[in-house]
């Protein structure tokens, strides 16, 4: 059964559940029973995404569920649309002290700006070091009159965030490093966040059907996401660690993202297990590649003990497909001999969608995993 097989599955059994329809003791009957409809419909059961033929089912159900791909389109269209009505609001004064880099240079990719952040109470002339989290998406991360959306309402805010948390002795202050996206041209982004070694060609064209954004792009070829990694573990760190009252070591090194953000944070994990102690992965945007990257992981995931990693989703918009795709990933964590609780942590956020507000309104859950007193 392939993985946009499952999502439908899963879809159903959602609906069923509500329905009080489908409870463990008849899970066997009722997951048959939806198998011999999926055939019935003509569903592929391998490598397809989620069939858009509902001959057999209710209409009106029909009518209102979508499929990955078109839930995705459909996203698109309306981000770009609310993109243009973004409500206005003051930049608010920042909690601690900010410095921005305007173009950060790099050999490795487009130079861009980056944001530094340091904690209240951060002293130049004292011994006192800092772990250090690097963030993607810095446009939104702090809310500050250098960023190109200052004005908007669309940010992380962490400094607050941050600031609230350490004040009531819940977290270690720490040092955040926000490294802005690939905005370029359309697709750029997705070029330097979607995991390049977990992309076939077939995962490829699976994309290209799946978004505008990746069939303007040349092919496997373009992605980048290996040059932005080793970026922020060879130019980057070196340059904050050499600047920064920093803590250089794994333990203390963290590195945290939102949708194709957090699936480059989870690939930093498998790539570079001996830089990164810990990841935090805010909605991370599995369908990608119709949960390529998940399988992936499979195969190309460290060994428990020296690295933890936490995962959240939300339930609405397109956030509702994520839930399967994620389960799938805690099975292989949990299959590496990953404890959770301990090495990772997945969290549900019914009501969530896809935003900035809804990152923020959480932010603390995967700061305390990565700083915690306790």
């Amino acid at each position: 059964m392939g993985p946009g097989t499952q999502v439908y599955l899963y879809v159903h059994i959602m609906k069923l559940r509500t329905k009080g329809l489908f409870y463990p003791g008849r899970s066997f009957f009722v997951v048959n029973l939806i198998l011999v409809n999926m055939s019935s419909e003509s569903i592929k059961a391998d490598n397809d995404t989620l069939s858009n033929k509902f001959r057999g089912h209710d209409k009106t159900e029909a009518a209102t569920m979508m499929t990955p791909k078109e839930a995705k389109q459909k996203m698109e269209k309306e981000s770009q649309e609310a993109k243009n009505n973004i409500a206005r609001i003051p930049i608010p004064p920042l909690k601690g002290a900010l410095t921005h880099y305007k173009d950060f240079p790099s050999k490795l990719i487009r130079p861009r700006p980056v944001d530094v952040w340091l904690p209240e109470g951060y002293d130049a002339s004292s011994n006192k070091r800092y772990p250090v989290i690097y963030m993607h998406d810095g446009q939104m991360i702090f809310h500050h009159a250098d960023s190109s959306l200052a004005g908007m309402d669309v940010f992380w805010n962490p400094d607050k965030v941050m600031t609230r948390l350490v004040n009531n002795n819940e977290v270690r202050p720490a040092i955040i490093v926000s490294i802005w996206m690939a905005d370029w041209t359309e697709g750029d982004r997705g070029l330097e966040l979607m995991p390049q070694k977990a992309v076939t060609d077939e995962v490829w064209r699976n994309m290209q059907e799946q978004s505008s954004k990746w069939r303007a792009k040349s092919g496997v070829g373009a992605l980048s996401s290996d040059k932005y990694l080793k970026f922020i573990v060879t130019e980057l760190k070196p340059f904050v660690d050499g600047t920064y009252l920093t803590l250089m070591d794994q333990p203390n090194t963290f590195i945290m993202g939102s949708s194709m953000g957090g699936l480059i944070s989870a690939y930093a994990i498998a790539e570079y297990p001996d830089v990164f102690g810990a990841a935090a992965c805010l909605s991370t945007d599995w369908t990608q590649g119709d949960g390529a990257v998940a399988r992936w992981f499979s195969d190309h995931w460290p060994e428990p003990g020296r690295n933890r990693i936490y995962y959240d989703y939300g339930t609405e918009g397109f956030e509702a497909y994520y839930e399967p795709f994620q389960l799938q990933m805690n099975e292989v964590l949990r299959g590496k001999g990953f404890i959770e609780g301990n090495d990772f942590m997945t969290q549900r956020f019914d009501g969530a969608d896809h935003s900035p507000k809804s990152w923020n309104a959480r932010l603390h859950v995967p700061l305390k995993f990565l700083l915690g007193n306790n």
